[in-house]
């Protein structure tokens, strides 16, 4: 994860620091050794973890170093406390320090490691700075607590979702072909089935439930890597968490959560059609029961791979709630869409459309999802029409902190699957941010029976979107109650005439059964056909068309869906 590495060497006097470098650099102890060596680089293709080192050498005088890593240099036959030990000069004594140094390494956590080096007989010069790498790019500290010889909290937290992960199926087992999986995730390889039994039969001699039904379970998995770690192997358990998204720190890196996606003015993002088979096979995997829904049990273990419940009460009342195009990447992040889609990162999930302007000058469209803003007076009944998409009517009462202003489902134009996202606007008449002006349809709903609530629309319309190219549609909302003569200068008809809009589409959600979803179909068509929102929208033989061949589609969707669920 790190493209430079920069290491210190600190010392009192005479402890031979400086023969250290300058035999790295020949190869032969030095006869004559300055004060200090100049700051050295060593290329990455000359090191075993490909990464560019610097060298610095330091002294009293160079106090503004920086540095990866310090090496704290102790003679052997004159021992000081440092931060990693390198006891130089051991070719003149015939007896080893290691005994002496060990407790006091282990005393310390910070220390990463000690060696006796020589740079006279060029004893561990490679080593001690391989070593000091190693205590950079797989340091022991955020992984493993010595005194208490296990793996750290933050440690276990990120290695059980990286299991959770790669438990395709989630049965709580990593199977051979799960192992296998993981194992060429991580390192590129698989391994050999001798290999795979030998692992295991590490783990049953050891861990009691470690092994189950011959896979690998949670208890399994986690001592594996606190035995990587105990035998020095930290650069394994490392190479596997940084695979998985994370820092040194154990948290999930911002680019990993939040990868470069570069969208172009007048062009819009959807999920592409792996990413739709990814979350339906995500859905799957935690549907249990097989009943084609999930529980909220069956939601809670879903989302154990996030640090955090994403969604509220809300949605419910939305479908799918969170729009915001980073909130989606970050959330196919945490169920590991990269890895196991075997992407580079969470981008390749998205697909940007092309540009608006090209649809409209082919007068034809390759997008799936549309976003519809709904717009209106208070009370005019804009959340009713957002839960009508779902299906519900008036009897469905929902909670004011269980509210979604999004609601989105499908709509089938021309026999077309398609999405359509509604989005509902807080009224405003001071202030409509871009947000609330970008969209592909806009709908304007006012209330019948209240004499003031069209004035609403009306002056949205004039200040917002008379002179744009978006299509509008005004909804004649609560239709089943007396109408109002509006208090406005024109009828609501005359004004749709005036400005050649369709005609005031009567809607209503006081009904026994769930309500009818013709006006979303027609919003949606508006948003695949702009061009032809002021002409062909008026007529009759359109609509039908649409809405013949959104009925058909539907048809052959319930056949299909019960033939899937019979399989099933």
């Amino acid at each position: 994860s790190r493209n430079d590495l920069r290491l210190a060497d600190l010392k009192p006097p005479k402890v031979g620091k400086t023969s250290l470098i300058m035999s790295l650099v020949s190869e032969e102890f030095p006869d004559d050794v300055p004060l200090r060596a100049e700051e050295i680089t060593i290329p990455a293709d000359v090191t075993p973890e490909r990464v560019p080192t610097h060298i610095v050498d330091y002294s009293g005088n160079n106090s503004n170093v920086t540095a990866n890593v310090i090496c704290i240099v102790y003679s052997v036959n004159n021992k000081k406390v440092p931060l990693i030990l390198v006891g130089n000069k051991s070719d003149l004594v015939e007896h080893s320090s290691m005994e002496t140094i060990l407790p006091i390494m282990n005393q310390y956590s910070d220390i990463e490691t000690c060696v006796e080096c020589s740079a006279k007989n060029l004893k561990n010069i490679s080593e001690l700075f391989y070593y000091a790498q190693k205590a950079v790019l797989h340091p022991t500290g955020p992984l493993y607590c010595p005194e208490e010889k296990e793996m750290k909290p933050s440690c276990i937290k990120a290695l059980t979702r990286i299991f959770k992960v790669s438990d395709l199926d989630n049965d709580g087992i990593l199977n051979d072909n799960e192992l296998n999986f993981f194992q060429r995730t991580c390192f590129n390889t698989p391994l050999a089935p001798q290999a795979l039994e030998d692992v295991k039969n590490v783990v049953r001699k050891n861990v009691t439930d470690g092994v189950k039904n011959n896979g690998l379970t949670l208890k399994g998995f986690l001592f594996l890597h606190t035995l990587f770690i105990q035998r020095g192997r930290h650069e394994t358990t490392w190479t596997v968490l940084r695979r998985f998204g994370y820092g040194d720190d154990l948290e999930l890196q911002q680019e990993y959560l939040f990868p470069l996606l570069k969208i172009p003015v007048d062009c819009t993002t959807e999920l592409s059609h792996n990413t739709y088979l990814f979350l339906q096979s995500v859905f799957d995997k935690h549907d249990k029961d097989r009943d084609c829904a999930l529980s909220p049990e069956e939601v809670k273990d879903l989302f154990k791979v996030f640090p955090y419940m994403p969604w509220g009460p809300d949605v419910n009342n939305t479908v799918f709630s969170q729009v915001l195009l980073l909130r989606c990447l970050e959330y196919l992040g945490y169920l590991g869409y990269s890895i196991i889609c075997e992407q580079e990162s969470q981008a390749a999930a998205i697909t940007v459309t092309r540009n608006k302007r090209i649809d409209l000058q082919k007068k034809q469209t390759q997008r799936s999802v549309f976003r519809c803003n709904i717009l209106g007076a208070r009370g005019s009944g804009k959340t009713s029409f957002l839960q009508a998409f779902l299906g519900r009517n008036l009897q469905r009462k929902i909670r004011e902190d269980h509210k979604s202003f999004y609601s989105i489902n499908t709509t089938y134009v021309y026999g077309q699957e398609k999405y359509l996202l509604l989005h509902e606007v807080m009224p405003d008449m001071d202030f409509l941010s871009e947000a609330d002006l970008a969209c592909d349809v806009v709908c304007l709903v006012y209330d019948v029976n209240n004499p003031r609530s069209f004035e609403y629309c009306a002056k949205i319309y004039k200040q917002y979107f008379m002179d744009s190219k978006t299509p509008c549609m005004v909804i004649a909302s609560k239709s089943d109650l007396h109408e109002a003569r509006q208090h406005y200068s024109l009828t609501p008809l005359d004004f749709c005439r005036k400005h050649k809009l369709h005609p005031p589409q009567p809607w209503t959600c006081n009904t026994v059964d769930a309500p009818g979803k013709e006006l979303y179909t027609k919003l949606t068509t508006m948003a695949m056909y702009p061009h032809m929102a002021q002409a062909n929208l008026k007529s009759s033989t359109f609509w039908l068309r649409a809405s013949v061949g959104a009925t058909v589609f539907a048809v052959l969707g319930f056949a299909m869906y019960r033939a899937i669920i019979k399989q099933r």
